[in-house]
């Protein structure tokens, strides 16, 4: 059987995220091919990201610092720290939801980004801002919702694929930073995964040195992916 060709899009320069001085430009999947759902874990497997209904790769002529990266899960075992994280948060409780919209989640996502994204235009998002960013209609997307009693503290948007969970999003209350959430929606998403049996956990890209990203080494074993293919983190 013949499959069809797929298209991809490179966009236009952009203002990069993580350096000031630097454009940045991404490979697109086209958006509109009909079997976005099918190559999912193909594109995951190549280093690709979701976001909203794109599926992206970093494409930048004169940088490539942003590296695909990926959690064995099987043999990751979860360092002193990241038990203290458990320890810390062992009052909560982890539930896997269906994704969407309500006024609970998108209140909790505008504090989270109020507060990250001060004066920065994210930190306005409405309702259809949220549903474009974090979902779309083909994606195997579930919300890990991660609550102290009635209190919803925490969201990790979370795609599942066969062969792969892909991290997408996670948002929390600023308010409970000590507790460390982004840490423990990993520790969470890397439990996911081991109970389907995942393989692998996408953490989106790595960036050698930047205080943003370095917290991903910790997850260990690592890998990222160069031309080469995959391959461990030292």
């Amino acid at each position: 059987m013949r499959s069809d060709p797929v298209r991809l899009f490179q966009t236009l320069p952009h203002a990069c995220g993580y350096y000031a001085d630097r454009t940045a430009q991404n490979l697109v999947i086209d958006p509109a091919a009909p079997q976005l759902d099918q190559l999912y874990g193909a594109a995951l497997e190549r280093g690709f990201r979701r976001a909203g209904g794109h599926l992206y790769l970093p494409h930048c002529l004169q940088c490539h610092a942003c590296t695909p990266c990926r959690v064995d899960v099987a043999n990751f075992e979860p360092d002193r720290s990241q038990r203290r994280c458990m320890i810390r948060n062992a009052d909560l409780v982890v539930s896997e939801s269906i994704p969407g919209y309500n006024r609970e989640r998108h209140g909790l996502y505008e504090r989270y980004l109020q507060h990250r994204h001060p004066g920065g235009g994210m930190d306005d998002a409405e309702a259809s801002d949220f549903r474009r960013f974090l979902t779309a209609p083909w994606s195997p997307t579930l919300f890990l919702e991660i609550r102290q009693a009635d209190r919803l503290l925490a969201l990790a948007v979370t795609d599942i694929c066969l062969t792969g969970v892909s991290a997408v999003y996670t948002f929390f209350d600023p308010a409970e930073t000590s507790r460390g959430l982004g840490t423990f929606a990993i520790l969470q998403q890397v439990e996911l995964a081991r109970r389907r049996g995942i393989p692998w956990l996408y953490l989106g890209f790595w960036i050698d040195g930047h205080p943003k990203m370095d917290y991903k080494r910790r997850f260990r074993p690592l890998q990222i992916r160069a031309a080469q293919g995959w391959h461990s983190l030292p």
